[in-house]
């Protein structure tokens, strides 16, 4: 592979990634603004604060079972047609709640049912982004897309507060239904249509071939060890973050330490991805994954909101760890399947994060939120020093030649 770092005008000349890029910034927008308004939906309905924050995570729920059971399907069917259909999902599915009048467990039942298919067309996303872009423009690209992420959360809340103050809770979701809309429109008339990359083998359903190609990459060593180097240390960040707003005693404190981490998870994946050679980002994995963990340990002293919020964007900078295992992680899983495996890295993200915040959480009912902070950074530091093997190349890359195309067709 190349050692020339790509450049944002090489990936952003590629009109297929301008499309992708484009339509995942609204679909992060949009999910912000859905599970916002959600919120305030069932608390408006119910004055319950238990089920208000069950409905603003309720969306992340099925990434578990999805990525258990359907994940097969980003496979075998075509690409775009596959995150059309997930546009077109969470459209409807705003619009029900908008104006269809369901009871809040009904409401909570939708949004786990029709978020089962998540990860099937979050994973048909990153998949074609290394046939978008080519070499090191992938890793370029997938740090635009985690920059991304970040803003697009920020400003979908931000922009979702001020819907929710002008038209209410239910125009918000009629708004991002809008949005979704648009985003499949930009997805039909911007991407070529690609064939699956896979059928399938034999006469398996969805389920039993999601199965059994969670069960072939998993056993695969290099695979299995790619994953949990991007697991478990996110796992402790998570559990970690977790435990700001009880540590601060206030959301308008805590909000402000966590747009710092979002800051620092943007400025870390900028500079890594732009301005780090591909093998010196690949060499920076196992620094900047201690990184992750090790500012959470001044926690155990107690530091005030500057401080705190500090240590926090010092901490998500480093979560540009992951980007030195993009290429590698490409390399090791069979190209046929690639969609599953980007879903179940994807799904494993999810579900570690959701069971590290419980974790924490519970240590921290226990031991107080400073001190669970601090144990949270602790383990991610030996967590991350125990996955040394993987997190550090064994071995130079072997250098191949490869164009970027000047479109997308």
């Amino acid at each position: 592979m190349s050692e020339q770092t790509a450049t944002f005008g090489e990936v952003f000349a590629v009109r297929e990634f301008r499309v992708l890029f484009g339509s995942f910034a609204l679909l992060i927008s949009g999910d912000s603004v859905k599970m916002l308004a959600l919120s305030v939906l069932v608390y408006a309905e119910t004055g319950s604060p238990g089920l208000s924050a069950a409905a603003y995570m309720v969306g992340w729920l099925p990434y578990l079972a999805g990525g258990m059971f359907l994940l097969s399907l980003a496979d075998r069917l075509p690409p775009r047609g596959l995150m059309i259909a997930g546009e077109l999902v969470r459209a409807g599915t705003c619009l029900v709640l908008a104006h269809a009048g369901l009871p809040v467990p009904a409401m909570l039942a939708l949004v786990l049912v029709t978020g089962l298919f998540s990860p099937v067309f979050g994973a048909a996303r990153n998949a074609l982004l290394p046939d978008v872009l080519p070499g090191d423009a992938f890793v370029l690209g997938r740090s635009l897309m985690g920059v991304t992420s970040a803003a697009a959360q920020v400003a979908g809340l931000a922009v979702g507060g001020a819907f929710l103050a002008t038209v209410g809770p239910r125009g918000a979701l009629a708004v991002t239904a809008g949005l979704s809309l648009v985003a499949a429109l930009v997805l039909r008339c911007g991407l070529p249509h690609r064939a699956a990359r896979s059928a399938g083998t034999g006469r398996r359903g969805a389920v039993g071939e999601t199965v059994r190609v969670n069960g072939r990459l998993l056993a695969d060593r290099r695979v299995r060890g790619l994953l949990l180097a991007s697991w478990l240390p996110t796992m402790c960040v998570a559990g970690a973050e977790a435990m700001v707003v009880p540590y601060l005693g206030g959301q308008g404190q805590a909000g402000l330490v966590l747009a710092m981490a979002a800051v620092g998870m943007a400025a870390g994946e900028f500079a890594v991805g732009r301005f780090a050679a591909p093998a010196l980002r690949e060499r920076l994995s196992l620094p900047l994954a201690v990184l992750l963990g090790l500012p959470w340990l001044a926690f155990a002293a107690g530091p005030g909101l500057a401080w705190a919020a500090v240590l926090a964007g010092l901490a998500a900078a480093g979560l540009a760890y992951q980007l030195g295992l993009q290429r590698r992680f490409v390399d090791a899983v069979p190209e046929e399947v690639r969609g599953q495996a980007f879903g179940l890295l994807s799904a494993g993200l999810m579900s570690g994060q959701a069971a590290g915040a419980a974790l924490v959480g519970v240590l921290g009912e226990v031991a107080g939120p400073g001190t669970a902070i601090a144990l949270a950074g602790g383990v991610g530091v030996v967590v991350a020093l125990a996955l040394a093997g993987v997190l550090r190349p064994q071995r130079p890359a072997p250098v191949r030649a490869e164009a970027l195309p000047s479109h997308g067709g």
